[in-house]
């Protein structure tokens, strides 16, 4: 629930298993917050001021938002930028953030957003239905040079095309009209059912239409990289941009004009350290204040030394991915024989964190359309030996490629992962090729832009409660990731994302669910628990399971 301006973001609640069907009116509900239980303590009478120091594992890749698909890229935008839309405190949950409410045409096409009042940019420009328009008609509008999956992945796949190139056929934004100051209609042009909770995504973040023009270039070599994107974004949130000095840190400082609940902070710095266990020593050694995703071996350590530990709720997948454009991943009798040959529980013992379930498919068990019929791949050696003869694949080269320089929720530790996978393999007869590339930004922009990979590991934390999110994300078009085309597939999903209720769609996210693991492209291995360490002085910070985490109630005191 939201108080009057900003949401307070306090207490940490179980992830709601109920989805929010999207469809009549949503209206802002801001008045009770001050009831909720605390996160890491109740702020209210905690110390102000001062200074929060957070680790994650990798640098920003970007601070324009839109252009972005990473969690570390997401998590200081979260600070600076808002959507018309965000979450329920400690839920996947849509709720009302910069639109107070909305309204939904019958037939799913219309959405009518009613403004907050009074809100302005860093740089003072006006945030009004105007600004709503011209972010949204700056995305539909994207150049050919950036309409890629590296550049505008969130887009190109849950709005699945642009104005303009070989992918405008299949876009669904029509139109956005101010029809006042502070109420704004976007029109699609097929229905889609997640657009409400898909709008929470920080990629959909409302920009300065001012700042953008100043300083932006949508058409540069590298959008990522321009005067904007590296140094000037300008956004709504309770902080703003200060600095970036590669390999250090990134300082962002109080928003004192902030239109919610203004910050107690005077700075968040935030730090990338890639490795678990230096984090764990950072924050030992008072340099850090908190950190995400510790690592299995520190759970237990730290909590008896007295820090505080925050497991977000599993809302993400862990899968071995299998590009089809390379022999003999084509053969759907080598990606079962790679099934059979896993053994799940010693993935999960030996190199995820305590309370990791397996998984058997894309989706978490929470997520609307989760099949408890679909196939599975029991570990099998002889089995998958007899498979590879069968292909003539005995023996085969597999390149397998992994991830340095990171960790993720979904994937703690890369490399352990990989090591148990790679021995698991080469006992039934694999010759595996290691391939290991530094995460930001060689390794994605192999794995999702290019068909130069083999088998990998990647994996997905849902961005909102929606089934679109994960198994439409993965395989609702034709992708470098997978390296197949399956229209029966794509069609199937492209009918579930245009019927308007979750109810509706779910008998048919179920039957998906059941293809997909037919078809294996790859075999999911894991929900892992995400967890954050914190000093004993941090309080007011609330773990969300997609990592909406904003830091105004945060306060550190020694």
């Amino acid at each position: 629930m939201r108080l009057t301006n900003r949401p307070l973001r306090l207490g940490v609640a179980a992830l709601a298993a109920a989805t929010l069907v999207l469809a009549g009116c949503a209206e802002s509900d801001r008045d009770n917050d001050s009831d909720a239980e605390g996160g890491s303590g109740d702020s209210s009478s905690a110390p102000t001021g001062g200074d929060f120091v957070f680790a994650g594992s990798a640098e920003p890749v970007t601070f324009d938002p839109f252009y972005a698909s990473d969690g570390e890229s997401f998590r200081v935008a979260r600070q600076m930028f808002e959507g018309l839309v965000g979450t329920e405190p400690g839920t996947a949950d849509p709720a009302p953030l910069l639109a107070s409410e909305w309204e939904t045409a019958e037939d799913g096409l219309t959405y009518t957003f009613t403004l907050e009042e009074g809100v302005q940019f860093h740089d003072g420009t006006e945030f009004n239905a105007e600004a709503v328009c011209a972010n949204f008609d700056r995305w539909y509008n994207m150049p050919a040079s950036a309409q890629t999956p590296d550049l505008t992945y969130y887009y190109g796949a849950l709005f699945r095309g642009f104005k303009t190139g070989e992918t405008a056929d299949a876009a669904i934004y029509d139109s956005c009209t101010a029809d006042d100051a502070a109420t704004a209609t976007i029109k699609l042009k097929s229905p889609f059912a997640g657009f409400i909770s898909a709008l929470s995504l920080p990629a959909f973040s409302m920009q300065s239409p001012t700042a953008l023009e100043k300083d932006q270039d949508d058409a540069a070599e590298n959008p990522r990289q321009t005067p904007y994107s590296s140094g000037a974004p300008v956004g709504t949130g309770p902080f703003k941009f200060d600095s970036f000095s590669p390999g250090e840190n990134v300082t962002l400082v109080r928003n004192d004009d902030y239109w919610g609940e203004v910050a107690k902070l005077d700075r968040v710095i935030v730090v990338a350290i890639d490795d678990p266990s230096a984090r764990a020593d950072a924050l030992r050694a008072g340099d850090i204040d908190g950190y995400d995703l510790v690592g299995p071996a520190d759970l237990t350590t730290l909590g008896e030394e007295g820090f505080t530990i925050e497991n977000r709720p599993a809302f993400n997948v862990l899968y071995l991915g299998f590009n089809q454009k390379a022999k003999p991943l084509d053969d759907i009798r080598v990606r079962q024989a790679i099934a059979h040959a896993i053994n799940l529980d010693e993935v999960v013992s030996t190199s995820l964190p305590e309370g990791t379930e397996k998984a058997t498919q894309f989706i978490p068990p929470v997520v609307a359309g989760y099949n408890d019929g679909v196939q599975t791949y029991e570990y099998d050696p002889e089995k998958s030996k007899q498979l590879l003869e069968d292909a003539g694949a005995t023996g085969a080269t597999i390149e397998f490629n992994y991830p340095t320089g990171v960790s993720r929720p979904y994937m703690p530790d890369p490399e352990a992962t990989f090591n148990i996978l790679s021995t698991q393999l080469e006992a039934v007869g694999l010759k595996i090729k290691p391939t290991a590339d530094q995460w930001d930004p060689d390794y994605l922009e192999k794995i999702q832009g290019t068909p130069d990979h083999g088998i990998h590991l990647l994996g997905w934390t849902g961005d909102y409660n929606d089934t679109d999110n994960f198994v439409g994300v993965f395989f609702g078009t034709e992708q470098p990731e997978w390296g197949f085309a399956n229209p029966e597939l794509f069609d199937k999903l492209r009918q579930a994302r245009e019927i308007p209720t979750v109810e509706e769609q779910t008998p048919l996210y179920e039957e998906i669910n059941a293809d997909v693991m037919e078809f294996l492209p790859g075999l999911p291995l894991a929900h892992p628990v995400p967890s954050l360490a914190f000093a004993p002085g941090v309080e007011g910070y609330t773990a969300s399971p997609v990592q909406d985490e904003v830091w105004n109630q945060v306060t550190v005191s020694e």
